[in-house]
């Protein structure tokens, strides 16, 4: 049972892409779950295998504690690590391939708490690896691509586990932005070349993390994807192949 976590910015997609992904391996013949770790979320575009809100929802402590959505939000957050035993013993009744995770919609609540890595230590981490949504609007400049790439290496070193990062919502994008983000996620010279176009204070903040991320291996090729297509899947498939399998096609097993 491999555990794949889908973390990335509010409105990055994360839901939608899980359920076309999920989707996706099913045509593969290959079985998967979703889990819902979002104690707030109200809709989503599937139904959760097992859900979170289960045993905490924000609606319920907003009323218990008196606390409005951000504090309540906060105070779920910390409550999902005292469930985070009875969670893996809900999942453990599966029989599955890949248990595709659903992270809360604000980054800060899964990337920063220590309930998520009481649930992932408990899952098990060296079963898990974690996908970054990376949002097509932020990365269309150079300085916002630096930022995306630095807030995947913060997550990424947070729980140091195997990861790569996905240009969601690629359908968003022109075909010549597309192109131009991704080479800059496969060239660190076109993305400095971009950088050094403008020079102002931003520009140069930018070129100098972009130096420190690079040195310690936390740049990284974007895999485009869109749920709505959908497009992608099959290289986010091949992805967490080569983190858990050494390449080998577990459908051909």
């Amino acid at each position: 049972m491999r555990f794949i976590y889908f973390v990335g910015t509010a409105g990055s997609g994360k839901s939608s892409l899980i359920y076309a992904f999920k989707e996706w391996l099913t045509l593969q013949g290959l079985d998967s779950v979703t889990i819902n770790l979002d104690p707030g979320v109200e809709n989503m575009p599937y139904e959760a295998d097992v859900d979170i809100r289960d045993w905490v929802r924000v609606s319920d402590v907003m009323e218990e504690y008196g606390l409005g959505p951000n504090g309540a939000q906060i105070v779920a957050a910390d409550l999902m690590a005292v469930n985070a035993k009875d969670l893996a013993e809900s999942i453990e009744k599966f029989r599955t391939n890949y248990v595709l995770v659903d992270t809360p919609g604000q980054i800060e609540l899964f990337a920063f708490r220590q309930s998520s890595e009481v649930i992932m230590d408990e899952l098990g981490k060296e079963d898990a690896c974690l996908i970054f949504l990376a949002d097509p609007n932020l990365c269309r400049s150079p300085s916002g691509f630096v930022s995306s790439v630095m807030l995947a290496a913060t997550v990424h070193f947070r729980f140091s586990v195997p990861f790569f990062t996905v240009l969601s919502k690629s359908d968003t994008l022109k075909e010549e932005d597309l192109d131009r983000i991704i080479g800059w996620s496969e060239s660190s010279d076109a993305l400095n070349g971009a950088i050094s176009e403008t020079i102002d204070s931003r520009s140069l903040l930018s070129a100098e993390l972009f130096k420190a991320l690079e040195s310690i291996g936390a740049y990284k090729t974007l895999v485009p994807a869109s749920a709505m297509e959908p497009s992608g899947m099959e290289d986010i498939y091949n992805a967490i192949q080569q983190f858990f399998e050494g390449g080998e096609d577990l459908a051909n097993d």
